[in-house]
């Protein structure tokens, strides 16, 4: 596949969301105009976050914005608990929900305290809440949830394949389990994670789909 080819692909996967150097804060801005007209919240930690939530709404046949559901993408972990004080019990009084990466649940759990929403000590007391939170990250979840086999066909779907390959014959990565090789590849380049994230969302069974976007979608 050539490279206009793929460009066009990657294109189609972000279709309707921001991408660039600016993306976080364009797409916090956009999502807080939603905001305005919504009775509900999803706090996540970043874009990938927010493509994947919107993507397996759309499976599920939601439609967040009729529903005044918005999806915030909060610009990382540290910046939570400003949009849990304006739009929680102290704030606004509308409904939270969200989900976070393993290494941000003590950050989510005291943004949830200090704001008033609850005084979770376990994952399960910020479950009880609405706020669930991933084994690993979004990435980890959906590769276990689709498979290593069926990621690599998407990969390749994307024209990637080749490049999938030769990054585990770098002698870092090389011998190591497929999933994390998979994992880190995702990460590799900024907008890579994003448009995998929708991809992977799209090619998950829905009896699969990882359940800290399942339950947050649930709790809304």
């Amino acid at each position: 596949m050539d490279g206009g080819k793929r460009t066009e692909l990657a294109r189609r996967a972000l279709s309707g969301f921001v991408s660039g150097p600016d993306a976080p804060t364009k797409a916090t801005n956009l999502a807080l105009k939603k905001v305005e007209a919504s009775q509900s919240v999803i706090l996540v930690e970043g874009i990938s976050d927010q493509i994947a939530i919107e993507a397996l709404a759309t499976r599920r046949g939601r439609d967040l914005d009729g529903e005044g559901i918005a999806v915030l993408p909060v610009g990382g972990a540290q910046a939570v608990m400003r949009y849990m004080r304006k739009f929680g019990p102290v704030g606004e009084h509308l409904n939270l929900a969200g989900f976070c990466d393993a290494d941000a649940a003590q950050t989510f759990r005291r943004g949830l305290s200090k704001a008033g929403v609850g005084n979770p000590q376990t994952t399960s007391d910020m479950a009880g809440l609405g706020f669930h939170v991933c084994v690993e990250d979004l990435e980890d979840e959906l590769i276990r949830a689709v498979g290593t086999d069926r990621v690599e066909a998407v990969v390749d779907s994307q024209g990637e394949l080749g490049a999938f390959r030769t990054f585990q014959k770098q002698p870092e990565w090389r011998g190591r389990p497929t999933g994390g090789q998979l994992h880190r590849f995702f990460g590799s380049k900024a907008r890579r994670n994003l448009r995998y994230a929708r991809l992977l969302v799209g090619a998950v069974e829905l009896a699969r789909v990882p359940r800290p976007l399942d339950a947050v979608l649930a709790h809304v």
